[in-house]
């Protein structure tokens, strides 16, 4: 593997969700400390699975893994961190200051961008720590889902050129009181990051052009701010082995070696490593080990014919999802899991039967046009950007709060909307402009990856918070974005997961948080199944097998409603082809040629879904 040599101190393993970051990162740490090295694996993702790969406990401190001598690891628990950064703030003042300003600053520091900042924090320490550094040969970081990654790896010169240019009147105030004595280690972590002696940057990929699209933005975004030294790996490839007298896996092959053939001109040059689709779910230590090698399917291997057939479809959850005629349908869950595809395909059978819909995505690497493909009546589509949402609300606030501020005032507003937490605000407006529309149409929103949907229901949290404690008093009536969200009768959240151990605990520790906010998951949605496609190669098969304990977990324990989507033999791209996906039978109704013979799956009515 190209990218496992002459390896520097620090290794980032960076790309969208679903594409195998943990696994490839926690193969690379094992198989590091299997060399004799010392190896502190590192997760900066809010919704980290590491723990749960290893099947050991590891959370916010560093913790041996007893089976992989020389291999500690380490997650980055946002909300952890951010209760340490509150105590470190607001200790020394408690029972000096009067308990009102305590509370004042407490709130302050109770948002998303306390917590973005409290888990950068720790971050920048890993960097510039030249006693931890000396206790290891590598440090590995899994990285969140692209779009949170790009920004925590711009924050360390964000926030250091806020900090030089003595920006204190900020709305992040309490925030920013802690980050003053960080001057230094946020300057030692930029230098890191944009040394190729000591970084080295990972992009994995999945051999899917909308991934691969990702990558070539995110290694030049990452390139601009200085990372250059990058590999490309691209995982999760299905051998052409596999293809013989399966019309699933041919179309699967062929739809990835398109692929690879259109690869962007960006990424050719880099230094590129293929990994092929594993026949086993990457879990415990001896699947990790063999992650990178190759593997064979033997005869032996080869289960019987697997299929799924009396599963509810999407298009049944859509029955139940009309009600009034408008309402908020969220599809939330890891990265990589289909949820913009499956917010499209809802969208579309929505619009489809003559109801008004606006789809739209809170995923900074989201892109829903592309998904589409195309317009449709009745279906408005749009972007929560947090650049275009940032700028938006600059402009509202120098409209109205600089109004009628003098040069120097109007100056030190400007300085104050340029700290990093502005955006944190605008998209929580934009958000709640979203649900406020809910009220009269059907709103579809494809939600960001787990962690940062969870940090935009903490700041809708925080809001409504502050407004009960200012209206409380008064006893006026009063309507917040999260009591909205609480509502089943205008909010419907749609989980989704795929029939895999990792992603339905992530998707069940999901739920959990939603429970503790007060928000009850309507369905759940099990995408990209196997079982439910019937494939006929050894490989396919055994990961098929595999699933059918999941799909069993998700409907008998988890959800009060489901459904199954199965894998596709064409890329759900396009109103037709999302159309299609909604209902069983064969994934797209088209005969699939290969070798010169048409295969034709026959079409299956879907069980009658009943109410739980």
């Amino acid at each position: 593997m190209l990218f496992l040599d002459h390896l520097p101190p620090f290794l980032f393993f960076t790309g969208k969700g679903g594409v195998g970051k943990t696994s490839l990162a926690c193969a690379t740490a094992i198989r590091l400390a299997d060399q004799g090295k010392r190896v502190l694996l590192v997760s900066t993702d809010p919704a980290s699975n590491v723990g749960q790969v290893f099947g050991v406990t590891i959370g916010n401190t560093v913790t041996p893994i007893d089976a992989v001598p020389g291999l500690r690891a380490l997650e980055i628990d946002p909300q952890a961190a951010a209760q340490a950064y509150r105590d470190r703030i607001v200790g020394p003042v408690r029972g000096v200051l009067p308990e009102t300003v305590v509370k004042g600053i407490e709130e302050q520091l109770s948002g998303a961008c306390t917590t973005e900042i409290a888990a950068f924090d720790e971050f920048t320490a890993l960097l510039t720590d030249a006693a931890l550094q000396a206790d290891y040969d590598h440090i590995v970081f899994d990285t969140a889902p692209t779009g949170h990654t790009i920004r925590l790896l711009q924050l360390p010169g964000a926030w250091s050129g806020f900090l030089e240019q003595g920006k204190g009147d900020a709305s992040c105030l309490g925030p920013l009181a802690g980050l003053e004595k960080q001057r230094s280690q946020y300057q030692g972590a930029v230098a890191a990051l944009s040394d190729a002696r000591r970084t080295r940057l990972i992009l994995v990929a999945r051999a899917q052009r909308a991934t691969l699209r990702e990558v070539e933005r995110t290694h030049e975004e990452l390139a601009a701010i200085g990372l250059t030294q990058q590999y490309l790996v691209i995982n999760g490839i299905l051998p052409q082995s596999e293809t013989s007298g399966d019309a699933l896996a041919v179309a699967v092959w062929r739809r990835e070696q398109a692929a690879l053939a259109e690869l962007p001109l960006v990424l050719r040059d880099l230094p590129t490593d293929h990994v092929p689709l594993m026949p086993f779910n990457l879990v415990g230590l001896s699947a990790l080990r063999q992650m990178l090698s190759t593997p064979e399917v033997s005869a032996g291997d080869s289960v019987d014919a697997v299929a799924l057939s009396d599963a509810p479809d999407l298009a049944t959850l859509v029955d139940g999802l009309i009600g009034d005629g408008h309402g908020l349908i969220m599809l939330m869950g890891k990265g990589g899991v289909g949820k913009t595809t499956l917010a499209a395909a809802v969208a579309v059978e929505l619009a489809s039967r003559g109801h008004p819909v606006h789809l739209t995505t809170s995923d900074p690497a989201a892109h829903l046009a592309e998904t589409l493909e195309g317009s449709l009546a009745n279906l408005s589509v749009s972007r929560i950007d947090p650049r275009t949402e940032t700028e938006r609300y600059r402009q509202q606030v120098l409209a109205t709060k600089g109004k009628n501020l003098d040069e120097q005032g109007r100056a030190m507003l400007e300085e104050d909307l340029r700290s990093p937490c502005t955006e944190e605000v605008a998209v929580f407006q934009a958000f709640s402009r979203v649900i406020r529309e809910a009220g009269r149409k059907f709103v579809v929103m494809d939600t960001a990856p787990t962690g940062h949907t969870l940090l935009l229901l903490d700041a809708t949290g925080a809001y409504h918070r502050e407004v009960a404690r200012q209206m409380g008093a008064s006893g006026m009536h009063f309507t917040t974005p999260m009591m909205q969200l609480q509502d089943p009768a205008q909010t419907k959240v749609l989980i989704v997961t795929l029939a895999e151990t990792t992603p339905v605990l992530e998707a069940a520790n999901l739920q959990a948080d939603l429970r503790r906010a007060g928000i009850e998951p309507w369905a759940w949605v099990v995408n990209n199944s196997l079982a439910m496609a019937k494939p006929g190669s050894p490989l396919l098969r055994r990961r098929a097998a595999t699933e059918l304990a999941q799909i069993d977990a998700v409907a008998s324990r988890h959800a009060q409603r489901w459904a199954v989507v199965p894998l596709q033999p064409d890329e759900p791209v396009g109103v037709e082809r999302l159309q299609r996906l909604t209902r069983h039978g064969t994934a797209s109704g088209e005969n699939i040629t290969m070798n010169d013979e048409t295969y034709n799956a026959e079409p299956r009515v879907p069980r009658k879904q009943e109410e739980k």
